[in-house]
């Protein structure tokens, strides 16, 4: 069934002419469609994602928020469309990843540093490079626990601080972040966003969060990507400017409460539909 009515779509979206987008644009996605048992989920979806900026996604609850950053990573395979990064296929652009789940995503055989180092490991750089490197992340990110240890040994924030610092570790172009903060308690909440913070001012990296705390994804954000439900389009796209690094002071700020306010307004609106 999947099949039958997926394939007429893949040709439709091969005839589209590749539109590029607008100056400035980092990752552009073309006629993306993603169907599960036969339904859509994502249609000849299109969008356009600034270099240089942390986009959060949002949206209903089953909408495809996770879905969507797993295929422009690669992890899930699309039925039809084209996902570029700066022009380039995903085999040409290096990425980074932050699972949800950082006790799944960590290599429990493995000493915690070694987790950290295996994307450098992989990209074939020196023991000099890697120590260089390693140390550089333990220096960002004030590390204070034993590296030497397993990952089971640690607490999962200590986890999802290495998991971070393992995603960061070749220096992406492209950071992609699946709620890395879902299963922190508020004081570890605070410290990664301080962190997360200080990269992105510090390199720039393309950010992409998903998340389902509204507050969060508009505190972190330069954009805010609002999902409809499915078969999932673009609700809206609000840009939100307060200045970096934001605070728990950011909270109170006008700006910030008008954006927070108009995101729940459109999230709302799109879960009664």
């Amino acid at each position: 069934m999947t099949q039958v009515i997926s394939a007429p779509l893949m040709i439709d979206a091969a005839k589209r002419p590749f539109r590029p987008g607008p100056l400035g644009t980092h990752i552009t996605i073309r006629g993306l469609t993603k169907y599960f048992a036969g339904w859509p989920l994502y249609e000849n979806f299109d969008l356009d994602i600034p270099k240089g900026k942390i986009v959060s996604i949002f949206g209903p609850n089953g909408c495809g928020k996770s879905t969507l950053i797993n295929m422009i990573a690669g992890l899930i395979p699309i039925d039809s469309g084209e996902i570029l990064f700066d022009g380039k296929s995903l085999k040409e652009t290096t990425i980074g990843y932050v699972f949800q789940n950082y006790r799944e995503a960590l290599f429990p055989w493995w000493r915690t540093i070694d987790n950290i180092a295996y994307p450098l490991k992989l990209m074939g750089k020196t023991k000099v490079e890697v120590e260089r490197r390693v140390e550089e992340l333990v220096a960002s990110f004030d590390v204070k626990f034993d590296l030497n240890r397993y990952p089971y040994e640690l607490s999962g924030g200590q986890q999802q601080t290495a998991s971070i610092m393992r995603a960061l570790a070749p220096n992406p172009e492209v950071l992609f972040l699946d709620e890395p903060f879902s299963a922190l308690d508020f004081e570890m909440t605070l410290f990664i966003r301080e962190k997360l913070q200080e990269v992105f001012m510090k390199t720039g990296t393309t950010m992409m969060l998903v998340s389902h705390d509204l507050e969060e994804a508009v505190y972190l954000a330069d954009q805010i990507l609002l999902l409809t439900k499915r078969p999932t389009t673009i609700a809206d796209i609000l840009h939100y400017d307060d200045p970096r690094p934001r605070t728990t002071a950011t909270l109170s700020e006008s700006k910030f409460i008008a954006t927070k306010k108009k995101s729940l307004e459109i999230f709302q609106r799109e879960v009664r539909r």
